[in-house]
């Protein structure tokens, strides 16, 4: 870190602004390189959480359809319970020695019958609610293979692009990490924020028909001056990038593009 604070302090404010020139070129054919791959990254993001929501909704599906299997057995078992009853009830009955025992045992009987009948009731219920997460599933299911296919296509995309710009990229990216001990460390966090903030990532610009480069807004000729003096970082007032001459940035005045 030390030696990095050294070879920035040894360097004049013209060469620092022409390292941070260099490195905004690097880094703006970095962003070059995003342009082309687009939106695919984003999208094959997109897939892959569409596609693990619905595993997710599949599995609940199938918690779903268990559960209501177990309540099928309950209801069963408890249809089963019932007419055990019932049969017990009915063999009371045929020795019964007064009304009130009959009685009871009658409304035994008639309770146990409605609750066989209850329990049916759940048990078509339920089984209406096992098909019904059965279609669902089945939707989910051929939802969730068309848009494996379609992650299957923009991987394969993605990845043919990525790999014809993979070694460009690494080799700017290890070129920018090699400008950067070049720079004093405040001007370089300044520079970084900058282009953070800017829609065209542009935190360097030289001047272009006595304007700003990137906001076009006109550079007062004072302004201008010092700004060829190399001798301070200078930035637009107006929106803020750093701002070199053209001939600092390898352009003749004559070959600027003009503003737009």
């Amino acid at each position: 870190m030390a030696k990095e604070q050294k070879t920035s302090e040894n360097l004049s404010v013209e060469e620092r602004l022409k390292s941070l020139y260099e490195l905004q070129t690097v880094l703006s054919e970095i962003d070059r390189i995003k342009i082309i791959r687009g939106e695919l990254p984003i999208e094959v993001q997109d897939l892959e959480d569409d596609i693990a929501r619905l595993h997710t909704r599949i599995s609940n599906f199938n918690n779903d359809i268990e559960e209501l299997r177990r309540k099928l057995v309950d209801e069963k078992n408890a249809i089963e319970e019932a007419q055990a009853k019932i049969a017990r009830y009915k063999e009371q009955l045929d020795n019964v020695k007064n009304n009130r025992e009959f009685d009871i045992l009658t409304k035994e009987v008639e309770f146990q019958t409605l609750e066989i009948e209850l329990c049916e009731k759940h048990i078509n219920e339920f089984n209406r609610a096992i098909e019904n997460k059965k279609v669902e599933i089945e939707k989910t299911s051929v939802d969730l293979a068309d848009r494996e296919h379609i992650l299957e296509d923009k991987k394969r995309e993605l990845e043919e692009i990525v790999s014809e710009t993979r070694q460009d990229e690494e080799r700017l990216r290890e070129k920018a990490k090699s400008l950067e001990p070049r720079i004093d460390e405040r001007t370089l966090n300044a520079f970084k924020r900058i282009r953070k903030n800017a829609r065209n990532g542009l935190g360097v610009v030289y001047i272009q028909r006595d304007a700003c480069g990137g906001c076009f807004n006109r550079i007062p000729p004072q302004k201008q001056i010092e700004i060829k003096m190399h001798k301070k970082i200078i930035v637009c007032e107006y929106c803020g990038r750093i701002m070199i001459d053209p001939e600092l940035a390898g352009i003749k005045p004559d070959e600027a593009p003009s503003k737009k």
